[in-house]
């Protein structure tokens, strides 16, 4: 099991946040069905159950068809989508900015215990 993303953290678990997240991570990506419902590691069952949301806010689009089968991937023209992928910078911005911080706190109190010991 992959660990969580920033949006995971943030949304939770749903299945429908596992497949928006997914396709995000893979943006510019074609897949069928069941390489989404693997990739997003749930069930077929679970993907059917909010597959109609996803295509009713435009979040997915079919890239090509051969067949019977269809590929789709992020539908990044959308405004829906467009927003989620603003989120997702927007939480990367915030943990890179933490992350940022936190080292140079850490610096700080590493320079303060140096000079403490160097004064002694």
């Amino acid at each position: 099991m992959k660990e969580k993303s920033l949006l995971l953290h943030l949304t939770g678990d749903m299945p429908l946040f596992k497949i928006i997240d997914f396709l995000v991570e893979n943006k510019g990506m074609d897949f069928t069905k069941t390489d989404i419902a693997t990739g997003a590691e749930i069930s077929r069952a679970s993907l059917f159950n909010y597959w109609e949301e996803l295509e009713k806010h435009g979040i997915i689009r079919v890239t090509r068809q051969f067949g019977k089968t269809r590929l789709y991937t992020l539908n990044s023209k959308n405004i829906v989508t467009q927003r989620i992928l603003e989120l997702e910078k927007a939480l990367i911005s915030e943990a890179l900015e933490k992350e940022l911080r936190g080292k140079r706190e850490g610096k700080t109190e590493a320079s303060k215990k140096k000079e403490l010991l160097v004064s002694s």
